[in-house]
């Protein structure tokens, strides 16, 4: 009969499937609770197992929310908006979501876009030669925050901002020669 196999000692299996999980990254309980259901462990048993990791601190979904924010801003360059959705995807409520991301700062945040934006723009070769270049350029930095979650008015702004010191940059670095 093919299908699931019978779990001998399914408060075992999801004790250690709990701390597997747990040995890579923190997770949050409900990341934990959907693994836990999938390997065909019963409710009462999930429900049990993760009230002992979680009075045992080993799993604690503020902790993660705060650790995911901070991560996925400075590794991934994700604005507030876009880590709060990430979390809340993750089981966070709300509040608590909203919570850790507002733990990134206006200026943290305005800094890191900055960053994205000169990252892509070393990457690139000289400055557009006409204004449809230009445009172009424009459209393609403001789509990189925006994909990031940065409100189309920061993005639109950095990208000026940033075009802008490019371009006397190029223009100093032009009279020297």
């Amino acid at each position: 009969m093919a299908g699931k196999k019978e779990i001998l000692d399914p408060y075992a299996a999801a004790r250690d499937t709990c701390y597997r999980l747990l040995a890579t990254r923190q997770r949050s309980t409900k990341e934990l609770r959907d693994a836990l259901l999938r390997k065909g462990i019963d409710e009462d048993t999930v429900t049990g197992v993760l009230a002992k990791f979680e009075k045992a601190g080993l799993v604690d979904d503020a902790a993660f929310a705060e650790s995911w924010a901070r991560s996925r801003h400075a590794g991934s360059g994700l604005a507030r908006s876009a880590v709060r959705t990430e979390l809340q995807q993750r089981g966070i409520d709300a509040e608590l979501a909203a919570e850790a991301a507002g733990q990134i700062g206006e200026d943290e945040e305005q800094q890191r876009a900055r960053e994205i934006v000169r990252k892509k723009l070393r990457g690139s070769s000289g400055g557009p030669a006409t204004p449809e270049e230009t445009v172009k350029l424009q459209r393609r930095l403001v789509g990189v925050l925006a994909r990031k979650g940065y409100p189309a008015g920061t993005a639109y702004r950095i990208v000026r901002e940033e075009l802008g010191d490019r371009a006397a940059n190029l223009a100093d670095a032009e009279e020297i020669d």
